[in-house]
This record gives C-alpha cells, sequence and structure tokens, in this order.
C-alpha cells in the first residue's frame, strides 16, 4: 500500500473511528454516573470531546504503525479506560455489568445508523467509490468491530465483565482473577486468529445480516422511488 492510499484511507476512517471511541468511552461513563459512581464523571468523561478519552499511544501511534506495517491487514488500539469505583453502586456485579454492556451497544447503534446513511446516500445517487458512501462503510466496519470484539468473554474487555455478572458468585471470582493476564492472553488469542475465526466473524456477519435486514424496508422504498 502506497502512501497516498494510506492518507486517504485515515481521510475515511478518522470520523467513524473517533466518534466509535468517543461514544464508547462516554457510554461507559454516562451509565457509571447513572448507577451511582460519579468517578468518570467527576473526571470529564461524560463528553464528546474525543481529547477527554483519547489516549495519544494506544489510539492513534500504534494503530497507525500497526497500520503501515501490516499494509492494513492488522490494526489495533486502545482509549482511555473508563475509572469505575464499584463500592459506589447499589448493586456492584449488576451494575458493572450494565457499565460494561454501555459502550458495545453504542458501537451497535451507531454501527446502524451508518448503514442507514449509506442507504441513504445509495438512494441519492451517491457512487460507492466517492467519499460519503466510503466513510459510511467505515463507520459500519470499524463500530461492527469494536461491538463484537469488546464483547468477547474475557476481562478487562466488556464481554468479560458481563460474564461475570451472569456467572455464579465463585465462577465470577475466579474469571476475575484472569484480569491481569486478560489483555496478554487476548492479544495472543489475536494474534493466533482464534477470536477473528470463532468469535468476530460469527458475531459479525449475524450483526450486519440482522441490520440489513432491518434496513431492507428503506432501502426498498428508494429502489421504487
Amino acid at each position: 500500500m502506497n502512501f497516498a492510499q494510506t492518507i486517504q484511507t485515515i481521510a475515511v476512517f478518522a470520523v467513524p473511528v473517533l466518534l466509535a471511541i468517543t461514544l464508547h468511552e462516554a457510554a461507559h461513563a454516562y451509565v457509571a454516573s447513572r448507577l451511582g459512581d460519579n468517578t468518570a464523571k467527576a473526571l470529564g468523561r461524560v463528553t464528546m470531546n474525543p481529547l477527554k478519552h483519547i489516549d495519544p499511544i494506544g489510539t492513534v501511534l500504534m494503530p497507525v504503525l500497526l497500520y503501515v506495517a501490516t499494509g492494513g491487514s492488522f490494526v489495533f488500539g486502545y482509549a482511555r479506560p473508563v475509572p469505575v469505583q464499584t463500592r459506589q453502586f447499589r448493586q456492584p456485579r449488576r451494575d458493572m455489568a450494565l457499565v460494561a454492556v454501555a459502550g458495545p451497544l453504542s458501537n451497535l447503534l451507531q454501527a446502524f445508523a451508518w448503514m442507514a446513511l449509506g442507504v441513504v446516500v445509495a438512494g441519492l445517487g451517491l457512487q460507492p467509490q466517492e467519499f460519503l458512501p466510503r466513510v459510511c462503510r467505515a463507520g459500519v466496519l470499524t463500530n461492527v468491530v469494536m461491538f463484537a470484539f469488546n464483547l468477547f468473554p474475557l476481562p478487562p474487555l466488556d464481554g468479560g465483565r458481563i460474564l461475570a455478572w451472569l456467572l455464579p458468585q465463585q465462577l465470577a471470582s475466579l474469571l476475575r482473577q484472569i484480569e491481569p493476564y486478560g489483555f496478554f492472553i487476548v492479544m495472543a488469542l489475536v494474534t493466533m486468529g482464534v477470536i477473528s475465526a470463532w468469535w468476530m466473524g460469527p458475531l459479525m456477519h449475524i450483526t450486519l445480516t440482522g441490520m440489513a435486514w432491518l434496513l431492507a424496508p428503506l432501502k426498498a422504498l428508494f429502489a421504487a422511488m
């Protein structure tokens, strides 16, 4: 991939990625504050300002370097985690799970919105290779990837915190003991292709198929015009 193509790809993905990360983290912070923990709110994390959520290395430098180094075949990054004090919650296990699910849910809603916008711009006659349709596709892809990846049931990912709520207390305690090593386990599974093949691929397919089905009437409406 040449330099010009890299710049074009970054331009297409810039807004969708910033929105995906910002709304994901802001959703965590907002739900935590609604459930009684104002730690993140006091730090200004209930905001649409991406600077409050971006980690210079994890959100910017690492993804760009990985994208360039692998020719776009592998990209990974992370935002600043939202601090949560579970002792502030009325029902710590349940409320932590609700805070966790808020992030992926925000990505699912964004993916649906981007896909709906893509249907509209296609109906208005914009060609797939034009900038806005490409941004819409990037928005769908970015958010579906974040939705599926973050739901992987291993801490510190959101799916691990949701699973800890669903499991009996003793098993949940064992799962939480994995958290200090969870990042390295997840990275190993990503590198081996396990997460993409056995988790993200099927979940993304189901998600994209479901959204396309829901938007079929809108697509048919434009086709009939």
